[in-house]
């Protein structure tokens, strides 16, 4: 399951309303750092298929919800159940960081 690009308009049903944990990577196009941890995060998508989905939202095109966050910089991780964000992970890592980090907070 690759990520899936959720924007203002579709965070309530894709990532609040969720029935199982979201991770919201919030990234911008000309963000280095956003584009490295890109690949990693389409692969722990798919190795964590059923367990979570990974979301990307675009903060240049969807300003509102990162605006009410309080997003100031990317890339930022954030981790939500039952509609709520339950953690967060600001800059690159890793893969084998990234997935430990998204295991130990499932």
């Amino acid at each position: 399951m690759a990520t899936k690009s959720v924007t203002d308009a579709s965070f309530q049903a894709d990532v609040l309303d969720s029935d199982k944990p979201v991770l919201v990577d919030f990234w911008a196009d000309w963000c280095g750092p956003c584009k490295m941890i890109a690949p990693a995060l389409e692969e722990i998508s798919d190795e964590l298929e059923g367990q979570l989905t990974i979301a990307k939202m675009d903060i240049m095109e969807n300003p509102d919800v990162p605006g009410a966050m309080g997003v100031q910089s990317i890339p930022l991780l954030v981790l939500f159940k039952d509609g709520k964000a339950v953690a967060n992970k600001m800059g690159a890592a890793p893969k084998s960081q990234l997935k430990g980090w998204i295991e130990s907070v499932l």
